[in-house]
C-alpha cells in the first residue's frame, strides 16, 4: 500500500489494490513507509526504516523517563530489556500499525505521569499529541488502551484531582486539529469508511468469532484468553521473570505497599491494559500486546531490584551484559538468516521469485495462482496479478511469454500444461512459458 501511495501520488487514502480504498486502519504507518520510499527508493529497507525510528523514539522516551524517576542505571537496564523483548525487536521492522500506535500510547502514559504527578505542564500536551498519533495509527483502540490504566489508577489511588493539571482546552484543540481533517476527508472521499472502520474493525472484529465482514482478508480466530499466551511469547526471554517474582509474594506485596507515589501500580496497570482489553476478544494477533511492553520492561527491572535484591554491583553488571549480548547476538543471527537465507527459512517473501521471473521473461506479466501475493506485487512494482486456476490453464496455453507463481501442490498441474519449472522460492514455485519453438 505504501508503494502504491508513492506510485499513484494518492497520499489521502491507502489503496488495498489500485482504485480500492483500504478502510481497515488509518494511514500513519502507510505514510511513514511511503515517506521512506519516497526519499530512499522503493526497497524493503526504505519501507522499514521509519518504523525502526518509531521504535528508537519509544526506547528514548522510556530511558529519559526512568532516568529522571529512579536513576540512570535502572533506565539503561529497562531500555535494554525492552529492546530485547522478542515482539518489540521484531515489530521494530514490521510494516504494521502496532509500533507507531505504541509510540502514541507511550507518549500518552509518560506525558500523563509527568504532567499530572510531576506537575510538568509542558508534558500535558504530550498526552493529546500521543492520542492523535494513536488515532492516526490504529484508531480509537489507542484511546481505550490508555484510558483503561489511567482510569483504574485514578480509582485505586483516588487521586482524581490531578486531572485538573492537564491542558484540556488547548490539548483537545490540538487533538481535533490533528485527527478530524483526515477522518472527514476519508469519509468524503470514500463514503462508508467511518461505519466500517468504527463498527466493523472496533466492535465486530473482536467480539465476533470468525468475523466474515473483513473486506481485506479474514479474521484471526483464537480462543478467548489467548492474549496472555501471546504476552508470554512476546516478552521472551524476560517473560520468565514474573514467575520468579511471584515466588516471593511477601516481598512483592511489600514493594507495592512501600511505593507511596503509586508508580508501580501505574506501570502494572499500563502493562496489563492490552491483556485486559483483548482477553474476551476472539480475533487477535500477538502484536496486540506491544503497547504494554514498555511498562512491563520497567516494572520487571524495578521489581527485580526490590524483590530479588539485585544491585548494580560488578557481578550483576557482568551478568546483565552477558545476557544482553547473548540476546542481541541471537537477534543478529536471526536477522542475517532472514536476509541471506530467506528460502531456507520459508519466509512469505517472493523477492527471489520475482527476480527470477524478471530474468527469465523481463517484460512478461507475473501471475500468482490461487490468491494474491502482496510480496510479489511489491517486488514486481505492481506487475504481479492474482488469477484463479481456470485462468491459469488459459494463460499458460496462449503462447505469450508469461511467469506463474504456484503452490508446491500445483507443480504437477503446471508441468502438464507444458510450463518450465524454474525452481522453488520460499513457499511458491516459479513456472514460465517455454519459447514457442520448444512447445510440443
Amino acid at each position: 500500500m505504501a508503494r502504491k501511495m508513492v506510485e499513484t501520488g494518492n497520499w489521502l487514502i491507502p489503496q488495498f489494490d489500485y482504485g480500492v480504498p483500504f478502510w481497515g486502519k488509518p494511514p500513519l504507518h502507510t505514510w511513514l513507509s511511503a515517506a521512506g520510499m519516497q526519499v530512499f527508493g522503493t526497497t524493503e529497507a526504505a519501507a522499514r526504516l521509519p518504523i525502526l525510528l518509531t521504535a528508537l523514539a519509544i526506547l528514548f522516551l522510556i530511558w529519559a523517563w526512568v532516568r529522571d524517576t529512579v536513576g540512570t542505571n535502572t533506565a539503561l537496564v529497562a531500555t535494554v530489556v525492552l529492546a530485547t523483548m522478542a515482539m518489540f525487536f521484531g515489530a521494530s521492522a514490521f510494516v504494521m500499525t502496532d509500533m507507531p500506535m505504541t509510540l502514541g500510547t507511550t507518549l500518552v502514559m509518560i506525558g500523563f505521569w509527568r504532567a499530572a504527578i510531576d506537575s510538568d505542564s509542558h508534558w500535558g500536551y504530550a498526552v493529546f499529541l500521543g492520542l492523535a498519533i494513536g488515532m492516526l495509527a490504529k484508531g480509537p483502540v489507542a484511546v481505550v488502551l490508555c484510558a483503561i490504566p489511567v482510569t483504574l489508577w485514578l480509582m485505586v489511588t483516588w487521586n482524581w484531582g490531578v486531572l485538573r493539571r492537564l491542558p484540556w482546552t488547548g490539548g483537545m484543540a490540538l487533538l481535533m486539529v490533528l485527527i478530524v481533517p483526515w477522518y472527514l476527508a476519508a469519509e468524503i472521499a470514500t463514503p462508508g469508511f467511518l461505519h466500517y472502520f468504527l463498527i466493523g474493525e472496533h466492535v465486530q472484529r473482536f467480539l465476533t468469532p470468525g468475523w466474515q465482514g473483513d473486506l481485506y482478508g479474514s479474521g484471526h480466530q483464537e480462543a478467548m484468553g489467548t492474549i496472555w499466551l501471546f504476552w508470554l511469547m512476546a516478552a521472551l526471554p524476560w517473560s520468565l521473570i514474573p514467575a520468579v517474582l511471584l515466588a516471593r509474594p511477601k516481598r512483592l506485596a511489600g514493594a507495592f505497599r512501600q511505593d507511596r507515589s503509586g508508580w508501580l501500580v501505574y506501570l502494572l496497570l499500563w502493562s496489563l491494559s492490552p491483556l485486559m482489553l483483548f482477553t474476551p476478544a476472539s480475533n487477535i494477533l500477538a502484536a496486540y500486546v506491544l503497547p504494554g511492553l514498555p511498562a512491563a520492561a520497567i516494572l520487571l527491572v524495578v521489581l527485580s531490584s526490590q524483590v530479588l535484591g539485585l544491585r548494580p554491583n560488578r557481578a550483576s553488571r557482568i551478568g546483565f551484559a552477558v545476557a544482553g549480548l547473548a540476546m542481541f547476538s541471537s537477534f543478529l543471527a536471526l536477522t542475517i538468516g532472514l536476509v541471506f537465507a530467506p528460502q531456507q527459512m520459508r519466509l512469505k517473501s517472493d523477492k527471489g521469485l520475482v527476480a527470477a521471473a524478471m530474468t527469465a521473461h523481463p517484460d512478461a506479466p507475473l501471475y500468482t495462482v490461487g490468491g494474491r501475493s502482496f510480496s510479489a506485487e511489491f517486488y514486481s512494482h505492481g506487475r504481479a496479478r492474482a488469477i484463479d486456476e481456470a485462468d491459469f490453464a488459459r494463460l499458460a496455453g496462449n503462447g505469450a511469454p508469461t511467469a506463474f507463481s504456484v503452490s508446491p501442490s500445483m507443480t504437477t498441474t503446471a508441468e502438464a500444461l507444458g510450463l518450465e519449472n524454474m525452481g522453488e522460492y520460499g513457499r511458491h514455485v516459479l513456472f514460465v512459458t517455454r519459447p514457442v519453438k520448444e512447445v510440443k
